[in-house]
């Protein structure tokens, strides 16, 4: 949309840069993801492994990946500034102490957001 920030919508909800660049994007999404994450965080005192997973994917998870194919992130702060909200997300749930990140996603039953990425640009060029 010009005149919002020197920035371009799609017309589906996705940013860029007049220097076509994604950087709007992936902080618009992270920004979205983290504020729901902190609504739950606000609202549930602790979370098991069903109730995160069930609210994981149905109200953060898609702000993180909405047409991630179209504007997949390649610059590192980019992919950071998403990863950082999945960093945070499976701290909420209760869990053996101590786990990093890895084993965190593991003992959850997911995966990292750049192997999901992965998984749907295999899935988009097999179509």
């Amino acid at each position: 949309m010009p005149g919002c920030g020197g920035g371009l919508g799609l017309g589906v909800g996705i940013l860029i840069t007049d220097e076509m660049k994604w950087s709007k994007q992936s902080n618009s999404a992270a920004l979205k993801a983290m504020s729901v994450l902190g609504m739950i965080k606000r609202t549930f005192n602790t979370l098991n492994r069903e109730m995160f997973l069930t609210l994981y994917s149905t109200y953060i998870r898609p702000h993180l990946e909405y047409c991630i194919q179209v504007w997949e992130p390649y610059f590192n702060k980019d992919i950071d500034i998403l990863e950082k909200v999945q960093r945070c997300a499976p701290k909420l749930v209760r869990c053996p102490e101590n786990l990093s990140y890895e084993q965190r996603l593991e003992y959850l039953g997911l995966y990292s957001l750049s192997r999901r990425r992965q998984r749907g640009d295999l899935i988009e060029h097999i179509k």
